[in-house]
């Protein structure tokens, strides 16, 4: 039996939506990746707005920010957040993602017009956000090992091509770093907040021996590293996908009582940084404070999900009387704190990993000098009684950034 010929044309009813793009992919409809860098301090510069078709917008982009330098402009919709699609999120949840990724921040976005034309023609923007990347594309993996008695860390690494400064990892099968997510072919990126591209292959033999009980690796496979490549794109934790970090911060809802929350906010300096911090002290037996988890001697992250470490004292004091009768802490361990500050990796960066329930909206906090100590009871605030419920966001379509 002979079957009639056929001749292929990806623009006539074919099933894939990837390969009915590619034509069009082609005549310059292809998203851009922006990577804005901003020193401690200083916003992005820019502000993000949801469109009448609930589609992020850039506005408002700063002259000199780094939103310009990076090449962002006025009218821009956003597809991704740091490598996350994030079509039908609220907007105050990509808020809380960007302010908790640090200095870097990587948007892929679309020009006005390219964004209408993909609409009018009915382009599923996912896919053609997917198809920018290529195939075999996948995220970076943060992994944390944790060394076994007899097996040690079960990984060495070898020179790639024999090249300095590009290796490939080898693993132990059902050893500590394949258990962790690493795997045998991975590209080692990043050794314990360093980059492998600048060591030698002998220093990173000694790194793995002498690091003690842990190692945190930044790891990708071959075929994804090529698509960042292509991409001019920098490997960086914060568009990574984590692997059981072994410290969390964590989120604490409060709710006023008789004698208002029931702890100290203390700003200290840390014995073993010198750094000033904001400290939760003398959490009361029996109070809000401490029925909600809160634990003397963490430090303060985040109010109502908004950033405060380098905020001033009474800045945060504010925030939290401006609160109402309900607020929101996020907080962590001093030992979490130093394990994050000697990776480089932003504290809240992996915090529920921004995992899209609704919060409250926040501004950006202004980044100041602390100097001094002060102390702050937040006992004083008067009696509160009901149910805790986290508050709903308000209801606001642009934020600055």
């Amino acid at each position: 039996m002979e079957f009639p010929s056929f001749t292929f044309n990806p623009k006539e009813g074919i099933d894939n939506p990837a390969l009915v793009i590619t034509d069009d992919l082609e005549q310059n409809m292809v998203p851009r990746l922006c990577h804005l860098k901003r020193m401690e301090g200083q916003s992005f510069g820019f502000c993000l707005k949801i469109d009448v078709n609930s589609t992020f917008e850039i506005t408002n982009v700063k002259q000199w920010s780094p939103a310009e330098q990076s090449g962002l402009m006025n009218g821009d919709r956003v597809l991704e957040v740091n490598e996350d699609y994030i079509a039908n999120v609220d907007l105050h949840l990509v808020q809380r993602k960007i302010q908790s990724c640090g200095l870097h921040l990587f948007l892929l976005v679309l020009r006005a017009k390219e964004y209408e034309e993909a609409v009018l023609s009915g382009f599923d923007l996912h896919v053609l956000a997917q198809a920018s990347k290529g195939d075999g594309w996948s995220k970076p993996r943060l992994c944390h090992i944790r060394r076994h008695p007899v097996n040690g860390m079960g990984l060495t690494f070898i020179s790639v091509n024999g090249q300095s400064g590009s290796y490939m990892v080898n693993t132990v099968m059902e050893g500590p770093a394949e258990k962790a997510g690493v795997h045998t072919g991975d590209r080692l990126i990043w050794i314990n907040g360093v980059k492998a591209s600048t060591l030698p292959l002998s220093t990173l033999n000694r790194t793995v021996k002498k690091c003690g009980e842990t190692l945190t690796v930044l790891v990708i496979d071959g075929s994804s590293e090529s698509c960042y490549v292509r991409r001019k794109m920098a490997i960086l934790p914060v568009v990574a996908d984590c692997q059981s970090l072994p410290h969390n911060a964590k989120t604490i809802h409060l709710v006023k009582g008789r004698n208002g929350y029931g702890f100290l906010l203390r700003q200290e300096r840390l014995a073993s940084t010198r750094q000033i911090a904001h400290v939760l002290r003398e959490v009361d037996v029996g109070s809000p404070a401490e029925g909600a988890g809160m634990e003397d001697g963490d430090l303060l992250l985040a109010v109502n999900w908004e950033p405060v470490e380098t905020a001033e004292h009474d800045d945060i004091v504010k925030k939290i009387r401006g609160s109402g009768d309900e607020v929101t802490l996020t907080s962590i361990s001093i030992p979490g704190r130093e394990f994050y500050r000697k990776l480089g990796i932003p504290p809240l960066l992996f915090h529920e990993r921004v995992s899209f329930h609704c919060q409250k909206s926040q501004r950006e906090v202004p980044l100041g000098k602390m100097s001094h100590e002060n102390v702050e009871n937040l006992h004083y605030l008067p009696e509160h009684t009901g149910k805790i419920i986290p508050k709903l966001p308000q209801r606001t379509s642009e934020v600055f950034l």
